[in-house]
């Protein structure tokens, strides 16, 4: 049975036990193979067997859990809807923080300043306290419905969230300041500005939390928004502008100077340059003619072009970035893995911790308030938010910043172990060279063959070849306008050449080595052949039954940035490791040039992944870039394996990183960010611990024996721990958004 796999947009959630929640539900629902909820990006990836349950069943059960999945209506696109829908959640929560605002600043000011002693003694009246419950019960029960929702929620799945903390600590203050005006005796002073500053503050802080946190998903709105929402095809010669919905394959789509791309296509008309650096990361436009490939998203620069669209909607590559990026964004980094034990403790052991507190304060003072204020202190301060947005918001902004500048990492695995790599193998050919090899010597060995014979035999034999060398010879053949021929009896032996019949007669066409195993003759060859090898050529040999004919020499040149990026990836203290299947002297040749650590060469496909598992017994992990079909088994091998974005499907479909420009120079990058990512995701673990682990015992009165503190820690008002812990979220999410502006170059 096939299993589909969705991606939405969940609210109502208010902690990363609200997205363990979900979890946990949808891993029992029958159907479900697996499922992932990311409380930082607030969405909800989940793989099903649609013959078994359905997406209207998944979205109904995360319903009664009291959680919402944003669906799409008709004619609204996911982004459109999912922006609405937060928007509305948000205008939501202002207002009722406004309500709150409205009663708990007139309540706070009149408390304070009775209990200072700043206006009259009328404010001592027993009506005033009434007064004050008037204005304290908005609060309570408007503006922090929300919590008693959510603890409810959480209660009902055995488990227990930060709204649970909230209502508990807000009703201990709440229904003790009514219990003294209903019960004489029980004592004259309320709280009730404690508890309706304490729901108005944390209300601010989620507020404020929301629109930061928002901010780490800015690479996917950037990203989205480089979509037009529509497109001119030509309908029957008449232009016409419809929706970006509504183009089709195939469909001819005009492209105007200034314009946005819509879709995927190939030029059938007209010559431009297109920007691409959303896309790629690199800043110069590139030029476009007839049969180029045209990728949606990216923008043309002064001419009028007409393409074929190729790939639309979720076909397209800008669609694919997207989808990539978010399902980084939503998977879980190893790292978090830590946070997430810790959080599934956390909140039953502040409510433990608390109720400690409570009963050691008034066995120790015999005092009833200031052991509640306490117990009220640590059930407020407590944040597990802040350890639930440490690894996520980082992970968000992580990808977010690789998506920038062309870098695309599939997992969040990937973003927090490229920080680990100590070795990087970089394949030659395509990789650290152009890929474009171009014929540069023919000679003949016979005086009866001509160069044109050598090469028009070479290139009939390569004519249905995929290897770079022998498209190069056939490009070389097609330009000189000869006139190739049919073989018979193709067989391509693997790393080693070509053979067929032409004419009646058996041909071979590959590399000497090939050659040297089958007994040929090389003594008037072996001195040609090193001598061209020796200048990092590749030579390739034409021989018939019996003897060698020919050789062809070609040069595949450097990429310009190859010489930078290794300097870059030494920089950083990284081993740099050249694997290809070309001859040693060749490859020596280019080592040379680009300054590679080592060298291993004459490796055949099959063998690429074994090398690897070599030096994977050496310390440290291993990376792997290549961009061809043979090297999909060493990029899965290695620990982390980057994808040349030019390359073949295979290669890409492989690789655990994407460099989308085809630069060397995004391997670094990619390193840097990996690196940067994961500092800022300690730095969040630390702040997050930290705070809670220093602020709960000061909360619970640890300080309050020592005189030397000041009053307000020694005795931290719930307020106070309100305010705290309002900043903790916000400081880690504050932290990760740092990312953005760091400096990968």
């Amino acid at each position: 049975m096939s299993s589909e796999t969705i991606s939405l947009p969940v609210t109502g959630m208010s902690c990363s036990n609200c997205a363990a929640n979900i979890d946990k539900m949808l891993q029992n629902l029958k159907g479900v193979e697996h499922s992932n909820v990311n409380f930082a990006s607030e969405r909800l990836s989940v793989e099903f067997t649609p013959s078994e349950v359905s997406l209207d069943e998944i979205v109904l059960a995360v319903k009664k859990i009291g959680y919402s999945l944003v669906l799409t209506d008709d004619g609204m696109d996911e982004v459109d809807a999912e922006e609405i829908a937060r928007d509305a959640e948000i205008r939501d929560q202002t207002k009722k923080f406004t309500v709150g605002v409205i009663f708990a600043l007139p309540l706070f000011v009149l408390s304070m300043s009775r209990d200072f002693n700043l206006i009259g003694q009328w404010s001592h009246a027993s009506w005033v306290n009434w007064g004050f419950f008037l204005l304290a019960t908005p609060v309570q029960f408007y503006t922090g419905w929300d919590y008693y929702v959510g603890a409810i929620k959480s209660l009902r799945h055995k488990s227990a969230n930060m709204d649970l903390l909230i209502a508990l600590g807000s009703s201990v203050a709440y229904f003790y300041s009514l219990s003294i005006m209903l019960f004489a005796g029980l004592g004259e002073h309320v709280y009730f500005e404690t508890s309706a500053v304490i729901i108005t503050l944390i209300k601010l802080g989620k507020l404020l939390e929301a629109r930061t946190k928002g901010k780490t998903g800015g690479a996917i709105k950037k990203l989205i928004g480089l979509v037009p929402k529509t497109a001119t095809i030509l309908d029957n010669n008449v232009e016409k502008q419809v929706p970006i919905s509504a183009v089709k394959k195939d469909d001819i789509v005009i492209i105007r100077p200034g314009e946005r791309i819509p879709v995927d296509g190939i030029v059938i008309e007209g010559k431009s340059s297109v920007d691409e650096s959303m896309l790629t990361g690199e800043p110069l436009p590139v030029d476009k003619k007839v049969k180029d490939m045209v990728t949606g998203g990216t923008v043309n620069g002064q001419g009028l072009l007409r393409f074929r669209a190729q790939r639309v909607g979720k076909d397209t590559a800008l669609a694919q970035i997207i989808r990539l990026v978010q399902e980084a964004q939503g998977s879980k980094a190893p790292i978090q893995a830590l946070a997430d034990r810790v959080s599934a403790f956390f909140v039953p052991g502040v409510i433990i911790m608390a109720v400690i507190t409570f009963f050691i304060w008034w066995s120790v003072t015999g005092e009833f308030v200031p052991a509640m204020i306490r117990m009220v202190a640590v059930l407020v301060i407590a944040c597990p938010c802040a350890l639930g947005l440490a690894t996520p918001t980082a992970i968000m902004a992580g990808t977010g910043k690789g998506a920038e500048n062309g870098i695309l990492f599939k997992r969040s695995e990937a973003l927090e172990n490229a920080a680990k790599l100590k070795t990087i193998v970089l394949d030659k050919t395509g990789t650290i060279t152009m890929g474009k090899p171009a014929v540069v010597d023919i000679v003949p060995l016979y005086p009866d063959i001509t160069r044109e014979f050598i090469l028009a035999h070479a290139a009939s034999l390569e004519k249905g070849s995929e290897h770079p060398i022998g498209r190069s010879i056939v490009k070389h053949v097609e330009k000189m306008k000869m006139k190739l021929m049919d073989p018979i009896d193709f067989k391509a032996l693997s790393g080693f050449g070509v053979e067929a019949l032409i004419n009646g007669r058996q041909y071979r066409f590959g590399k000497p080595g090939w050659f040297f195993k089958q007994g040929y003759d090389f003594i008037d060859t072996d001195h040609i052949i090193s001598s061209f090898q020796d200048k990092g050529r590749t030579v390739m040999l034409l021989a018939d039954e019996k003897n060698i004919l020919g050789l062809i020499s070609v040069s595949d040149i450097l990429k310009p940035e190859s010489v930078k990026a290794i300097k870059s990836l030494h920089d950083e203290k990284l081993k740099v490791v050249m694997l290809t299947g070309d001859n040693i002297q060749t490859a020596n040749a280019i080592a040379k040039e680009v300054n590679v650590d080592e060298v291993v060469a004459e490796v055949q496909p099959e063998e690429k992944s074994e090398q690897i598992k070599i030096l994977q017994k050496g310390k440290g992990m291993v990376g792997m870039v290549g961009d061809g079909i043979n090297d999909a088994p060493a990029l899965a091998q290695a620990d982390i394996g980057m994808a040349i974005g030019t390359g073949t499907d295979v290669a890409i479909e492989t690789g655990d990183i994407i460099l989308a420009s085809g630069s060397l120079e995004g391997i670094p990058k990619a390193i840097k960010v990996s690196r940067k990512t994961l500092r800022t995701v300690r730095q969040n673990l630390f702040l997050a611990f930290v705070y809670n682990a220093v602020l709960i015992p000061v909360a619970a009165g640890i300080l309050a024996p020592f005189e030397m503190f000041p009053d307000f820690l020694r005795q931290l008002h719930p307020i106070l721990a309100a305010l705290a812990m309002a900043a903790s979220s916000i400081s880690v999410v504050t932290n990760s958004l740092r990312l953005y502006r760091a400096k990968i170059i």
